[in-house]
């Protein structure tokens, strides 16, 4: 009886390990963007005008649709041509 046991209970076992295993899934790595200067200027732009008012938040921390008012408001607030917000815009849009 005891041999029947061991013999049901080590079969359970390699059963077990045999079964596939499930396996975590991946994290997807983010896309890295080679900044021309032209992205770097935004890139710049960004960190020097907006820290001035509050904390600099990540381009991905919001969508390109979350972005759009944020952008708009914050130009009028810091008081930036067209040209600096769209190098901004530009810099952040490359981000997502």
């Amino acid at each position: 009886m005891k041999t029947k046991l061991i013999v049901l209970t080590l079969t359970g076992l390699f059963i077990a390990s045999c079964s596939s295993k499930k396996t975590a899934a991946v994290p997807e790595k983010p896309k890295e963007v080679v900044l021309t200067p032209e992205l770097i200027e935004g890139k710049n732009l960004y960190g020097t005008s907006c820290v001035k008012c509050h904390k600099l938040y990540e381009p991905t921390a919001y969508s390109k649709e979350e972005w759009k008012p944020i952008l708009v408001r914050m130009q009028k607030k810091a008081r930036l041509d067209d040209v600096k917000m769209a190098s901004i815009t530009n810099y952040i849009h490359s981000q997502l």
